[in-house]
């Protein structure tokens, strides 16, 4: 059957079964005891043979009479979680929700959000289901009441125990890292903003932007920090934190990736990173008092990036002030940049629709944290107001480059139309527009010929 739904009843057709092989009583219980034992044991296992000789010698720890056949079945249910074995590979599927016994909701990137028919029906199903992907947790919380779960698809499920039995909400993302252009053409941003990024990671080799991306949650904050990758010179060595992976750092060779754990808090690990000869932190999201070391970081030199929940740049900075994270409001302005991304709702549209809504730089201090805003979207006229220069960031760069700020201003225009021309071509996805960027770097005159691009660089570095 076709994976791929493009409607609410294909959503609905689809058979609803959690243990797919029938099996005795006995089995089942073996089962669940294999499950129970091996709860967060497969999340650092990616070989499917791996896993079958941890669950086979297992299984018969519980019960040396079973028979090959009888490993074989248990095996196969495991690896068996049914509609959702579907919709976690389904490209239109956003997220997955799982009520307990009551209902399951999906929201599609073309209908948004939708009931399904089916629902899983009794106590014993939902706890047998969350067993099989309780094998991938990553942490524990409260008793293992609370956990999240990197499942072997890269979906993100959370797990929140109830009086009414589990609440699951699985989080799906792209099989294929969407990149800056995928971006331009879905409206999220346009030319000349996707040009700024790129100079504010490059920084013209001499400095980066410090910068934090934010925004709530499901409006593309790490999708946006994902495609701004292609931007990363290939000499950098980038250390990434993250509580489940999801940055595709696979372009960038000197990148360490680090994931937090229950005993190992996402504080410990940013302190270390400074231990690394890092020459960018990038912090998945910031949430806690980490945020103290990653503004450290920035304070002796090190550039850092991450995400961060809040809608405005305003509010990512009240953010920082207050609790958890209690930045002191004085070194605030060492970060140069503020994104938002948002979630708008255009006319009648179901589906969400993903825009940068706002663009700050941070230029000083007096009472408050002073910013200025370059970019702001319109939610009345749904329009962007008319990106302005950067102004702050632009004279500090202007400066340690030895140019003037309108040869900053040029050579964003000559970016511009390097991400255009690829477009024009079809170059759209990730690893292209990266062999571009770095071709850039090491022979300006020589891709912008390739390409066609009449000029040259406004700057040489």
């Amino acid at each position: 059957m076709d994976v791929t739904c493009h409607t609410a009843d294909r959503i609905n057709s689809f058979a609803w079964i959690i243990v797919g092989i029938r099996m005795d009583i006995r089995l089942l219980r073996i089962e669940d005891a294999v499950l129970e034992s091996l709860v967060g044991k497969f999340n650092d296992i990616t070989d499917p043979e791996d896993r079958k000789e941890i669950v086979t010698d297992t299984a018969r720890q519980i019960d040396g009479t079973l028979t090959d056949d009888e490993v074989e079945t248990l095996y196969n249910d495991i690896n068996d979680i049914g509609v959702v074995s579907k919709l976690i590979y389904d490209e239109e599927i956003e997220d997955i929700m799982i009520n307990n016994t009551l209902n399951i909701f999906v929201t599609s990137t073309k209908l948004g959000e939708i009931k399904l028919d089916q629902r899983i029906k009794t106590k014993e199903e939902l706890s047998r289901f969350v067993g099989k992907i309780k094998l991938y947790a990553t942490n524990m919380e409260y008793g293992g009441r609370i956990f999240d779960v990197q499942m072997p698809s890269k979906s993100r499920a959370n797990v929140v125990a109830s009086p009414l039995g589990y609440n699951i909400t699985i989080r799906n993302f792209k099989k294929v890292t969407l990149s800056i252009l995928d971006l331009i053409n879905s409206g999220t941003l346009d030319y000349q903003m996707a040009a700024r990024l790129w100079l504010y990671v490059d920084g013209l080799k001499i400095r980066p932007a410090n910068l934090l991306i934010g925004g709530i949650p499901s409006a593309g904050k790490t999708t946006l920090l994902n495609a701004m990758f292609s931007f990363f010179r290939p000499e950098q060595r980038i250390i990434t934190i993250e509580e489940t992976y999801e940055l595709n750092t696979h372009m960038q060779e000197n990148c360490v990736n680090l994931q937090t754990s229950e005993d190992l808090p996402m504080e410990a690990l940013v302190k270390t990173a400074l231990r690394m000869r890092p020459d960018m932190i990038i912090v998945g999201e910031v949430r806690g008092t980490e945020a103290n070391d990653m503004m450290t970081a920035m304070n002796i030199g090190k550039i850092a990036m991450g995400t961060i929940h809040a809608s405005s740049s305003r509010d990512i900075v009240n953010r920082l002030e207050h609790t958890p994270m209690k930045v002191p409001t004085d070194i605030i302005p060492v970060i140069d940049v503020l994104i938002t991304a948002s979630i708008v709702r255009a006319g009648n549209s179901k589906a969400p629709i993903r825009k940068i809504t706002q663009v700050s730089e941070i230029s000083g201090m007096e009472t408050n944290v002073l910013l200025s805003d370059l970019y702001k979207f319109d939610y009345k006229t749904m329009k962007g107001t008319p990106i302005l220069p950067s102004v702050t960031y632009r004279d500090m760069l202007a400066k340690l480059a030895g140019v003037a700020p309108t040869d900053i201003l040029s050579e964003e225009l000559v970016r511009a139309t390097i991400l255009q021309k690829l477009n024009e071509t079809g170059k759209r996805d990730i690893k292209k527009i990266s062999e571009t960027v770095r071709d850039y770097y090491f022979g300006p005159d020589e891709t912008l010929k390739k390409l066609g691009i009449n000029g040259e660089p406004a700057i040489r570095i």
